[in-house]
């Protein structure tokens, strides 16, 4: 286990474990948190994990950890690593299971204040518009191929279906779509599971939830997202269900079975990879950008139920019930970007693996509209916890891969979270709050409680005093689904 006593401070919110720190470290492992957070992420093997990822064949630039890091799979969940095109690799590890799980956000102009006596109403309504829970389906009568345009189209078969306005798309990231998805790389396994679960939340962390701006830090930016304080707004946090998390099993199962072809040593066999210029690693590529854009509709379908939902029980009682789109984006991802490496500009493979793309003003890849104050970056809290809008900086391009954070990050297991308290007196706590829940399973919504996780607030502070993010909106939750 790493000790505090191994890692170097850089300053009051960045750390380093040096690559002298163990005999076959091929670069350092950069922190960003605060010290209270980093001793948190001392209880489990999130760091190991990063020092392991170091030894992934092919780095470019240092493995970056951020606030929010806690265990994953072989690679630490709150990671980032950039690998070179030509003798880098790729692994499934470093994505994550759920492929572009990631949040989406819509504003609004009603005020709380108007909305307040129908927001029970509203979340009844939406949770029984909107499937949750482990394995519920969506929308009826999806057959294979259509479910194969998905794969290949992202958000843009839900816009040519009737589910998606082209703004939806323009404020998605990647449009809603990666290009070159390829359909015939993806198991029948993953198409089976994939076929009844579009326009579905999903069960463990994902959510649903209406919130209100409480407080804005950057009015022209919160101006161009549309948010207006004490205004109600919804967040949809989920990812490619079933389908994705088949691809990443069936593709790690495939690389643990190639490590001796290629001649890796690894000190994790979770870290399996391929070379990202063989058949293998191609493959995987293909298949997970087809998971990507299952996640982009998914979330887009949410959305425009959500959106239906909001206006027919808002209409008539509170002025002009429409959500507006303000930004979609993923944080399990692997994606080919262009960086500045050293003096010289690079195409690379950053696995973003529980972290979000962070891009700062100017950059080719933010929306027209945002251009001017860089990426939204969007950080849920934990039910009864703030969330954040923030904006990508300059800084975050050299520092971390156009990267942050993408949440709070557990500090207990699900199994440790069901003895901190009974789910009657979560919600108890939570109507104390103001806060409206629905799950469908009151057992397991603890594992989800709020003490479950670290100080969001913490989170993004570290994020922001490490000259990656700006702050622009607080929002206070009033109401959440839970899978």
């Amino acid at each position: 286990m790493i000790k505090f006593n191994d890692v170097k401070k850089i300053s009051d919110f960045e750390w380093v474990i040096p690559s002298t720190f163990r005999s076959g470290m091929t670069t350092n492992v950069c922190i960003i948190a605060s010290q209270t957070l980093l001793e948190k992420s001392l209880n489990d093997r999130a760091l190991e994990q990063a020092v392991n990822a170091t030894f992934l064949p092919g780095l470019v630039g240092d493995v970056l950890v951020m606030p929010d890091i806690h265990q994953g799979y072989g690679f630490p969940i709150g990671g980032v690593a950039a690998t070179d095109m030509q003798n880098g690799v790729i692994t499934p590890g470093g994505i994550g299971y759920d492929i572009n799980c990631g949040v989406r956000l819509l504003s609004s102009q009603v005020e709380f204040n108007e909305a307040h006596p129908f927001i029970t109403e509203l979340l009844q309504a939406l949770y029984a518009t909107i499937p949750s829970g482990l394995g519920r389906g969506g929308l009826p009568k999806i057959q294979k191929t259509q479910l194969e345009k998905i794969l290949y189209e992202g958000a843009g078969w839900a816009k040519h279906n009737g589910y998606a306005e082209s703004t939806d798309l323009e404020l998605t990231e990647d449009q809603g779509a990666m290009v070159k998805a390829d359909p015939s790389r993806v198991s029948a396994r993953a198409i089976e599971r994939g076929l009844e679960q579009v326009g579905s939340l999903g069960a463990g962390n994902h959510f649903i939830e209406v919130s209100m701006v409480d407080e804005i830090f950057q009015s022209a930016a919160a101006r161009s997202m549309g948010l207006t304080e004490n205004c109600l707004c919804l967040m949809i946090h989920s990812g490619s269900r079933g389908l994705g998390h088949q691809i990443c099993t069936d593709y790690v199962q495939q690389f643990q079975q190639i490590q001796r072809k290629y001649t890796y040593t690894l000190p994790d066999r979770e870290l399996a990879c391929a070379p990202l210029t063989s058949k293998e690693g191609q493959a995987y590529l293909a298949a997970m950008r087809c998971a990507a854009n299952y996640a982009f509709c998914n979330r887009q379908v949410m959305a425009h139920l959500a959106r239906q939902t909001f206006e027919r029980v808002l209409s008539g009682k509170c002025k002009r019930p429409y959500l507006q789109m303000v930004y979609d984006l993923a944080h399990n991802i692997g994606k080919i970007e262009e960086h500045t490496i050293g003096n010289m500009k690079k195409q690379v493979c950053v696995h973003r693996k529980g972290a979000t793309r962070a891009f700062g003003p100017g950059e080719p890849d933010v929306p027209e509209r945002y251009q001017k104050i860089g990426q939204p970056v969007l950080i849920p809290g934990s039910m009864g916890t703030y969330s954040w809008v923030l904006t990508g900086k300059t800084e975050a391009m050299l520092k971390t891969f156009g990267s942050s954070c993408h949440g709070a990050g557990r500090v207990f297991s699900r199994k440790g979270a069901r003895k901190l308290m009974r789910s009657d007196q979560l919600i108890q706590e939570l109507r104390e709050k103001g806060i409206e829940v629905m799950a469908g399973s009151l057992s397991d919504l603890v594992e989800e409680a709020p003490g479950v996780y670290k100080d969001v607030d913490e989170v993004v502070e570290s994020v922001v005093q490490a000259g990656i993010v700006e702050r622009v909106a607080r929002l206070r939750p009033i109401a959440v689904i839970k899978g």
